[in-house]
């Protein structure tokens, strides 16, 4: 089972690292969880090609979380596009830290 991926790794890690940074976790929650699907994925994998008696068990777990993993990556892909990010450099927009910088000054 391949898995056909919209984000590297490191287009994932910098989404959280930014989303982090700039107070707008969301796009960062969701870019965790597609993580925590292609973990599951390779632990299932490993499962699988171990020849664990539990085949079935194994096959419908990375069946499902492959899917949870597209669905995720296209809620991803249709919220960065949503909030401008720029899908080169995985930048948040300024528009957005300006926001965060105005709610930051009114909660000093």
């Amino acid at each position: 089972m391949d898995l056909q991926s919209k984000f590297t790794d490191d287009a994932l890690e910098k989404i959280v690292e930014e989303a982090a940074i700039y107070m707008c976790t969301c796009p960062g929650q969701v870019a965790s969880e597609i993580r925590a699907l292609r973990s599951l994925i390779r632990y299932q994998r490993e499962c699988l090609h171990r020849g664990n008696q539990l085949q079935t068990v194994h096959q419908t777990i990375a069946a499902s979380a492959a899917e949870a993993h597209a669905l995720m990556e296209t809620c991803l892909e249709r919220v960065l596009e949503i909030e401008g990010w720029d899908t080169q450099t995985f930048k948040m927009p300024e528009g957005l830290r300006q926001v965060r910088d105005r709610l930051l000054d009114e909660s000093l």
